[in-house]
């Protein structure tokens, strides 16, 4: 089985890319292969928390349209933006660098993260997903005080 080429990478990246902006979780599950390797790099204590759900390690294609589902569930419709500063291509590896902009629907409050998006591409799929991001902007995005108000 040969490797993905830089050009069969780039290609499935920039779908990805087109499909997230399109927000549909099911056609962007498409793009994984049904077991992969999903990670967030947060700390471990604050994966899963109710506030940011979708922040939680993942394995399986359901889990990724489950990702998107939720991420979509806490943030403001509309109000979110990404800007994609750069994709850089090594063989089956991809690294996204960029920025969100979101506004969390509990506290309405808005957000920025920068971020960097490692993925895996064999055979036209998706197999690594690993995110790095400002974890501390998201959590404080979403932050509530001790009466579940907006901090």
């Amino acid at each position: 089985m040969p490797a993905a080429t830089p050009l069969t990478t780039r290609a499935v990246v920039d779908e990805l890319l087109r499909r997230i902006g399109q927000g549909e979780a099911a056609r962007i599950a498409e793009m994984y292969a049904e077991r992969g390797d999903w990670k967030l790099d947060w700390p471990e204590a604050e994966h899963g928390r109710a506030a940011t759900p979708w922040i939680r390690h993942r394995s399986t294609r359901a889990d990724v349209a489950a990702h998107f589902r939720e991420l979509a569930e806490h943030h403001v419709p509309g109000q979110a933006a990404t800007e994609i500063e750069r994709v850089l291509v090594d063989g089956r590896d991809a690294v996204v660098l960029g920025e969100i902009r979101q506004t969390a629907r509990s506290t309405g409050r808005a957000y920025r993260a920068r971020f960097a998006l490692h993925l895996t591409v064999e055979d036209g799929l998706i197999t690594r997903h690993h995110v790095y991001e400002d974890s501390l902007a998201v959590a404080q995005a979403f932050e509530v005080n001790g009466t579940g108000e907006p901090r």
